[in-house]
């Protein structure tokens, strides 16, 4: 048995292997309406696809705990029940084939209301279903984009408080598996990061206050996610500031990132899905195979808590490796699973395993 398609049980839940699909914004649900943030016809065909092609847990996409909390005027989201009636039967197939249904619950701050990203991805104002965007403090994400409005206390135990709703809706679609968008500089990134948090009250400044909004946020989708199943937390191991000795900016760090992990165990946080970069915009990365993975390793290494790698895995052999050195509990395979939605069952062919193919294509095994 390769160590990429043994099980892993968290809390009371095994996930079948160890071939995850990443979260990944598909920009397709209805932008105005009573579809608006609707999953459709295309979510379940592409999630339900992954599954048959044998991935163990299958998160969707970053789903938005409010309306304001949208990346693009497309994107799922998860304040009201319709939304939740719309996943059932996402949820519903994805079990029904072997898969781990998972939901990665989103706020995107300062990044919210742009374009799809195949047009552009540029700020949209309210001619074209745009709106205001909200951040932890007035600092906008990059030339041409608008400046936030700064959260007030009350405004960030609103936002609190959407993530616990949202993991109830959640639980009720079917999910056994929520994470907390913590990355790619959407707003809890913005709150961790001195490089986008300036604040000088209880949220900002030293880390212990820049990390108190995320772990409000974990408390509080954990009182309301069951025991028996486990939460994760997507992190950007690093902004690429000070990993670069020459750039002065002050990010958020690769240590700062071991420091949260602790606090997030302690919190009821059964894994750290380890990315990394997206708060700014113009940071200089050196992306190449498995790029990432060391931050996952870190986390394996200086904590008690498990850790998923994501980024440039490609390979059967590199991803089962990743496993296997103990770098990793499971790999995510984000860009690769939209080339080919059978990469699990290919690997398990390649590295001597037996696959999850479905009855109805056996004359293809």
């Amino acid at each position: 048995m390769s160590a990429l398609f043994e099980p892993l049980t968290l809390r009371s839940l095994t996930i079948p292997n160890r071939v995850w699909m990443a979260p990944m914004c598909q920009y397709s649900a209805a932008v105005e309406g009573p579809g608006q943030g609707v999953p459709t016809d295309w979510h379940l065909t592409h999630l339900g696809s992954r599954a048959v092609g044998g991935a163990g847990l299958i998160l969707v996409e970053a789903t938005a705990v409010s309306p304001e909390g949208r990346i693009s005027p497309a994107d799922l989201g998860l304040w009201n029940e319709r939304q939740q009636e719309g996943f059932r039967r996402i949820t519903r197939f994805l079990a029904d084939h072997g898969a781990v249904p998972g939901i990665q619950l989103a706020h995107a701050g300062r990044k919210a209301s742009v374009d799809r990203t195949w047009r552009g991805g540029g700020p949209l104002g309210p001619d074209d279903h745009g709106w205001q965007p909200v951040a932890p403090s007035p600092v906008p994400f990059d030339a041409g984009h608008p400046v936030p409005d700064e959260l007030s206390e009350a405004d960030i135990r609103q936002v609190v408080a959407d993530f616990a709703a949202a993991a109830r809706r959640a639980l009720a679609a079917g999910f056994q598996v929520v994470e907390i968008h913590g990355a790619h500089g959407y707003l809890i990134n913005e709150f961790l990061s001195p490089f986008s948090n300036r604040r000088t009250d209880g949220y900002g400044g030293s880390f212990a206050n820049r990390a108190r909004f995320a772990l409000e946020v974990v408390d509080a989708v954990r009182a309301e996610w069951p025991d028996e199943l486990p939460v994760f937390f997507r992190i950007s191991a690093t902004d690429w500031l000070s990993e670069n000795p020459e750039d002065p900016r002050e990010g958020w760090t690769a240590d700062d990132t071991v420091r949260l992990a602790k606090e997030l165990l302690v919190h009821g946080v059964d894994l750290l899905d380890v990315s990394s970069g997206g708060n700014a915009p113009k940071a200089r990365i050196s992306a190449e195979p498995g790029y990432q993975v060391p931050f996952a390793a870190r986390v394996k290494a200086e904590t008690d808590l498990r850790a998923s790698a994501v980024g440039l895995i490609t390979e059967p052999r590199q991803a089962a490796e990743i496993v296997a050195s103990g770098q990793a509990d499971a790999v995510m395979l984000g860009r690769e699973l939209l080339r080919d939605p059978y990469w699990p069952n290919r690997a398990a062919r390649e590295l001597g395993v037996a696959g999850r193919w479905p009855d109805q294509y056996h004359r293809a095994v």
